[in-house]
């Protein structure tokens, strides 16, 4: 059943509307441009909790300085509509004064896991996403947090710094949710030009056949690499940026896997810079 959504933009009108709030309550964090991908976690927040919180922020500080934070994608009006039938009760839309007020100059770093990956490739990204959601964690108060598994290292890095930082919260880490070819739902899948969004179809591919190969027996971690590279290297618009084969929590890379183990890859067609993950074991 869908409730009444209420929006909130100010913190004061986020402390009010949270204590009005009994029971146990969820947080979804989001920046906004929704699509099944994160009303999943939200339907996954309505299940579990009393209460369903949800924020809209395109975070400036997650951005690098060559990154799409101007161009990226915004649509209030249906991220509202998305959410309420969703079942999500309050959403809060900062502005960037709100959360970056002036002067400001506290920021949470997790080390280790940000180095590799897309920290290697965005330096600075992490940094900005482990400080906007510790504060978000800070003013909503929630039992529960949601995120989606096809942004696994941020999941990883947001599972550290809660446990380090003694955040009473649990992180609820939910399956990526694909289209009917296999592409894993994301914000940038529309700035793909009909070519390119044929073409992207093959990153489903190439996980697919390593994973296969991974049920057949292989455990060696560069042969699967090799896989998945040579499957993209077919498809003449991909630009494979990096394809790894690493530990799922600690994000090493491995050479045989004999634990759980996160198989990802990041690969440019044209502009636009896709991510995906399977988890293998």
């Amino acid at each position: 059943m869908s409730q009444s959504l209420r929006t909130v933009v100010t913190m004061e009108e986020l402390f009010s509307a949270r204590n009005s709030l009994p029971g146990t309550v969820g947080l979804v964090p989001t920046m906004g441009y929704l699509h099944e991908g994160h009303i999943s976690l939200v339907r996954r927040a309505r299940a579990e909790c009393d209460h369903v919180v949800t924020s809209i922020f395109v975070n400036p500080t997650q951005f690098g300085p060559a990154e799409d934070l101007e161009k990226y994608p915004r649509d209030i009006e249906n991220d509202t509509r998305l959410l309420e039938n969703a079942g999500a009760e309050l959403v809060w839309t900062p502005t960037v004064k709100e959360m970056y007020p002036d002067n400001f100059q506290t920021w949470v770093e997790v080390e280790k896991l940000t180095k590799p990956l897309e920290g290697a490739m965005r330096p600075g990204h992490f940094r900005g996403v482990s400080t906007i959601v510790a504060k978000l964690f800070n003013a909503v108060r929630p039992d529960k947090a949601y995120f989606g598994q096809k942004d696994a290292q941020q999941a990883a890095v947001i599972r550290q710094m809660t446990r380090d930082l003694n955040y009473p919260i649990e992180i609820v880490v939910c399956p990526i949710i694909r289209e009917p070819d296999g592409l894993a739902m994301s914000s940038r899948n529309t700035y793909l030009d009909s070519k390119q969004r044929q073409a992207a179809i093959v990153l489903f591919r190439a996980l697919t056949q390593a994973r296969k190969s991974f049920e057949n027996g292989n455990r060696d971690a560069e042969s699967l690499r090799k896989i998945v590279k040579s499957v993209i290297e077919e498809e003449a618009l991909a630009q494979v940026q990096y394809v790894s084969c690493a530990d799922y929590d600690t994000l090493t890379e491995l050479d045989t896997i004999n634990r759980k183990a996160l198989l990802s890859l990041a690969v440019y067609f044209g502009k636009t810079r896709l991510i995906d993950n399977f988890i293998l074991g």
